[in-house]
């Protein structure tokens, strides 16, 4: 058995390690000018929420305020800085960004650790295509601060300089699976489990009787999708069915899609962005759709944030994007795990 890397802090693994910080330093460093020279405000989001966010599949970690009178209250670390930056757009901000530390718990592998850092930002009055050029042109400018020509991960790359791919969910099922993805979705939004699980079938892959049509478009997307997205070029993955971006207005040209996007390079998923919804009655069916969900998987729910709904009512229309600041770094030098790239990684607890 080969023996177990020496701790992050001995000077010999720091020595090795270090040549990557800095570079994490400097596209920190580039990353924050680009911002500020298109008028962007950087904002620091408090970690401690009373929702950490509500999608059925973030786990949190949750803590407790105690008052002076010793009454308790219950806190939660964000899962994303949305809920704070969304406030700020209803109180008259523009264009703020954020690189926000984030907690998720329940995640750790090469691309995933439990604190990490998330580079998110707003454009008030936008729409979200403008994202996409924003996305394309942060991928260009961490390469050439890098020095670098290719992004790199196990082996695949891609050219960041190039003109992203844009390829629409119906389209990557279509080529990937074989499957009708929006013949599986009425106008309304309104999914069809059983004719997607036919295509799934069809397509090789396992499914179970209590998997929902989320599950089973998971399922495809990670398998058969995915593995081919972000390869010679960056891919721009969008307008993804309504049930699947909780947070995103419906595309005006089509109901049963949404105006959100996933960028890809390299195969790993790096940035999700969307056409924010403004309507707090239907966020707040959606969050709770999500909750039952949550509590019908894993047997817990999170509060959903009244304040947060309130600011919907008048925040503008708005586009945002949260970008994984780490797994970037990580593809500017070509690093294998997320744990390159962080200055002090959180310790992995035994089995």
């Amino acid at each position: 058995m080969a023996d177990a890397p020496s701790p992050w802090w001995m000077p010999a693994r720091h020595a090795d390690r270090r040549p990557r910080l800095l570079l994490r330093n400097r596209i920190t460093a580039a990353f924050r000018a680009w911002f500020a020279a298109r008028d962007f405000v950087e904002i620091e989001a408090a970690c401690l929420q009373v929702s950490p966010g509500n999608e059925a599949h973030l786990s949190a970690f949750s803590t407790e305020a105690i008052g002076a009178s010793g009454a308790r209250t219950p806190l939660h670390l964000h899962t994303s800085p949305e809920f704070a930056c969304k406030k700020l757009l209803a109180a008259g901000e523009a264009r703020p960004f954020a690189f926000a530390h984030v907690f998720r718990n329940r995640e750790r592998g090469p691309l995933h650790h439990p604190e990490f850092t998330m580079l998110e930002w707003y454009r008030a009055g936008e729409p979200y295509g403008t994202l996409m050029g924003d996305a394309a042109a942060l991928l260009a400018l961490a390469a050439e601060v890098a020095g670098v020509k290719r992004l790199t991960w196990r082996g695949r790359e891609a050219d960041p300089f190039a003109e992203p791919e844009r390829l629409t969910l119906a389209e990557a099922f279509s080529r990937h699976a074989g499957i009708d993805l929006l013949a599986c979705i009425a106008r309304d939004g309104t999914t069809d489990r059983d004719r997607l699980a036919a295509g799934v079938a069809a397509a090789g892959l396992r499914s179970a009787g209590d998997d929902t049509f989320a599950d089973l478009f998971s399922r495809v997307l990670v398998a058969q999708v995915e593995p081919h997205l972000g390869l010679g070029r960056p891919t721009i993955l969008c307008e993804y069915p309504v049930s699947e971006a909780a947070l995103a207005r419906p595309a005006p040209e089509d109901p049963r899609v949404a105006e959100r996007f996933e960028l890809y390079a390299c195969g790993v998923e790096l940035a999700n962005a969307f056409g924010e919804l403004t309507e707090p009655a239907e966020q707040r069916r959606r969050f709770e759709a999500e909750m039952d969900e949550k509590e019908r998987v894993y047997g817990e729910r999170y509060p959903i944030d009244g304040e947060f709904l309130d600011a919907l009512a008048s925040m503008p229309d708005a586009s945002g994007i949260a970008l994984g600041f780490d797994r970037l770094v990580m593809l500017a030098c070509g690093a294998g795990r997320i744990e390159d790239v962080l200055w002090t990684p959180v310790a992995e607890t035994a089995p």
